[in-house]
């Protein structure tokens, strides 16, 4: 739980004594422990001694300033927030500092109610980043390995996996596809009482929906046409486990029903069957749609939906969260070297630049595979802009290059898709009605990162 602000600690830096007095008072006021430094050398000094919870320094401080100790606080203590002050007419050399790492700027003269403002936000994002190593390790298991990141956002689900994964609770995970929704949901899994049980996953878009019941709740030998044998179910199968059942928002309405009574009762009737089979088991779904709009639409049970909306987690696409590219891609660099037994590589800054940059309508998914791509393309421990996709070095205006003269038909096609996306702002439902195939086909190519164009 975050620190209030009487025990949240805040050093000012100004070399006018009168003006770090107020500004001091001002913090106070707001309940902050407060100590004032006069130069640059001695700020960083006692930033070195003592656990401050946010800075606010003067932009220009004697012969030093602000961004000086912005610059080496990066190399010292790079999660600790940095508020610069500056004059209105300064505000471009403020947003330098913000560029070199700083968390914020506040106009001078600022008043009580920018400085509490600023600090809530500092503060708050600084208690987060302390969390972030014991919240990992409360949510990661042995099964988390893809959950990475250390955004505000990224934080918070690490927070609800921690809080949540010992209790039966449904979870339901939203999100938009490759984001990472299976990882959280072994996550709640393996950290949970039923770890020793299986996690049995099923999407329902990979299920022809005639199949669907048999599939979830089982049948009977000649429940039906086919039907030459008995099979228990997936409910079954996850009996004392978990069932991650993703994209939910595609079970049709009758089903709908059914997987309302698993929820509210825990037991259901194969199909075929006379009579009920008990089940204990927790349920996590996921979904990339708006449950909510789908409700007002009469696709979806209203009942069912606020059944599965106890526990909400959502995961913020790639593009929301581009501080955490770089840790995402140095980490599948990692494991897919090791897999393969190359010694360990690098991106090159410029390589980095061009994986901050891209939209990423596949998501996490989408960096995992151009990342396997540049592996391939090198043995060099130095990966470069060359060995990434022809789409992402021709930048964010123009998402994708013309494919090369002998290009095949799957990378014309892949390069079309992703230019699509890229347009549509990654709405994969519209993606899929300007590229006539349906939104099942474009999910598929998506999870796998290709296309599957036959000969």
């Amino acid at each position: 739980m975050p620190a209030t602000s009487a025990e949240a600690s805040i050093l000012v830096v100004d070399d006018e004594p009168s003006v770090a007095r107020v500004i001091a008072a001002m913090a106070s006021g707001l309940g902050y422990h407060v100590e004032i430094e006069e130069t640059v050398e001695r700020a960083i000094a006692r930033i070195e001694e003592a656990p401050f919870d946010a800075v606010l320094a003067d932009l220009y401080i004697g012969s030093g300033s602000g961004i000086d100790i912005v610059k080496r606080m990066q190399a010292l203590k790079p999660d600790l927030p940095i508020v610069v002050i500056t004059g209105q007419a300064a505000v471009s050399t403020a947003l330098e500092a913000i560029r070199e790492g700083a968390y914020d700027y506040l106009p001078k003269p600022c008043t009580r109610e920018q400085i509490g403002n600023v600090l809530r936000g500092a503060v708050e994002r600084k208690r987060l980043t302390d969390e972030v190593p014991h919240l990992e390790q409360a949510a990661r298991g042995h099964r988390l390995e893809e959950v990475v990141g250390t955004s505000p956002r990224m934080l918070e689900v690490f927070k609800t996996v921690a809080r949540v994964a010992a209790t039966r609770s449904t979870v339901l995970i939203t999100g938009e596809s490759g984001t990472g929704k299976e990882q959280v949901a072994r996550a709640l899994h393996f950290n949970s009482p039923r770890a020793r049980a299986r996690f049995v996953p099923f999407n329902v878009m990979a299920i022809p929906e005639l199949l669907l019941e048999s599939e979830l709740f089982g049948h009977l030998k000649g429940a039906f046409t086919g039907a030459y044998a008995s099979r228990r179910g997936l409910l079954l199968e996850a009996d004392g486990g978990t069932l991650f059942m993703d994209e939910v928002g595609d079970l049709p309405l009758a089903l709908q029903a059914k997987l309302l009574r698993v929820l509210q009762e825990r037991r259901f009737r194969p199909v075929g069957g006379d009579t009920e089979v008990e089940v204990d088991l927790r349920l996590v779904l996921a979904t990339h749609r708006n449950l909510e709009e789908m409700v007002r639409q009469g696709r979806f049970r209203e009942d069912l939906y606020y059944r599965l909306n106890v526990i909400a987690v959502h995961l913020p696409p790639l593009r929301e969260r581009v501080e955490d590219i770089e840790a995402l891609a140095e980490h599948f660099l990692r494991k897919l070297a090791g897999e393969i037994g190359l010694p360990p590589q690098r991106f090159s800054p410029e390589a980095l630049d061009l994986l901050k940059s891209w939209s990423w309508p596949g998501n996490v998914r989408e960096l995992e595979n151009v990342v396997e791509r540049a592996v391939a393309l090198t043995h060099h421990p130095i990966i470069t802009p060359d060995c990434l996709p022809s789409q992402l070095r021709a930048g964010p205006a123009e998402p994708a290059c013309a494919p090369g003269p002998f290009a095949t038909v799957n990378e014309v096609v892949w390069g079309h898709v992703q230019r699509v996306l890229q347009q549509l702002g990654g709405n994969q439902t519209r993606a899929a009605r300007v590229l006539g195939i349906s939104r099942r086909t474009l999910h598929r190519w998506l999870k796998d990162g290709s296309t599957h164009i036959g000969a």
